[in-house]
């Protein structure tokens, strides 16, 4: 058995899932750090991006890319007129927020239940044929997929740190009291950051669409490791998601070499126990002032 072969696969396999994850610990993690509020919604944004990319390219037969742009869109605006219309009064109050995102996430997983109904569906793939790294397999769709995302987290990196916007909305995510006291008028950015919190969800989702079968049900374990993500990095910390979402996929995938998926599930749990005995903050969070 060639290891040297099986564990570069495996890192491979990894740092794919740990894109996906970390699409979705970002935005996770900016709709908590602007709004204070754990949207445990966040799973049936990405099912409604994977929904939408299917639809959009296996029944209007438009491109993989520009499926996956029009998604995008359509969360972020979709998002942020749902933050202004219904999320509104739950701003920054974390309870009454949880409870009224559970609530939602029920309405859209059931809404999405009466349209597509219960079964699994299958997205035709976005691309056919393999790339070889010497002996490494890669199938070109996962390519895309990989391609897409670093596309997608460049385009947010650009836009947070070279943008008027981008720029205002760090600030609030870093202190909302000093961003107001500084003039920016952050409840203007709360519908800005909640629509770019889901629409990253819908992303990784639509870029899910491809490589697994799409059903109302499929955002429960991606949300469940976006937390799992947003937690270790540090409640808040963008960068902090970037490490811990990579590590995770990357657990996740050596893991699986040695052990079944559910040994290796119950190990990475006890990872992540472990390290928040060690570091209660997360990796790059920060203590209560």
């Amino acid at each position: 058995m060639d290891w040297t072969l099986l564990l570069s696969q495996a890192t491979i396999n990894g740092l794919i899932v740990g894109l996906l994850y970390l699409l979705m610990a970002v935005g996770f993690t900016l709709v908590f750090g602007i709004m204070r509020m754990v949207n445990f919604a966040h799973g049936e944004f990405y099912m409604l991006g994977a929904f939408g990319a299917y639809v959009l390219t296996a029944q209007a037969g438009l491109p993989f890319l520009a499926a996956v742009a029009i998604t995008f869109a359509l969360a972020v605006a979709g998002g942020a007129v749902l933050e202004w219309g219904v999320l509104k009064p739950f701003r920054r109050d974390e309870l009454n927020g949880m409870i009224a995102t559970i609530g939602l996430a029920m309405i859209l997983q059931n809404g999405a239940l009466m349209v597509f109904g219960p079964d699994p569906l299958s997205m035709p793939a976005v691309a056919r044929g393999t790339v070889r790294l010497d002996k490494i397999v890669v199938p070109m769709s996962r390519v895309y997929v990989v391609g897409f995302a670093l596309l997608a987290l460049a385009m947010l990196y650009v836009f947070l740190r070279h943008s008027r916007a981008g720029r205002a909305l760090r600030a609030v995510v870093e202190d909302f009291e000093i961003a107001s006291i500084q003039g920016i008028r952050s409840r203007i950015y709360y519908p800005l950051g909640f629509g770019l919190g889901v629409g990253l969800a819908a992303v990784a989702g639509a870029l899910m669409a491809p490589l697994f079968s799409v059903s109302p049900f499929v955002g429960a374990t991606p949300l469940l490791k976006a937390f799992i993500v947003v937690i270790l990095g540090g409640l808040g910390s963008i960068p902090g998601a970037v490490v811990a979402g990579l590590a995770l996929g990357l657990a996740e995938s050596y893991a699986s070499l040695f052990f079944s998926s559910s040994t290796a599930d119950m190990l990475i749990f006890a990872i992540v126990i472990l390290m928040l005995v060690a570091r209660p903050k997360g990796l790059l969070g920060k203590g209560e002032a």
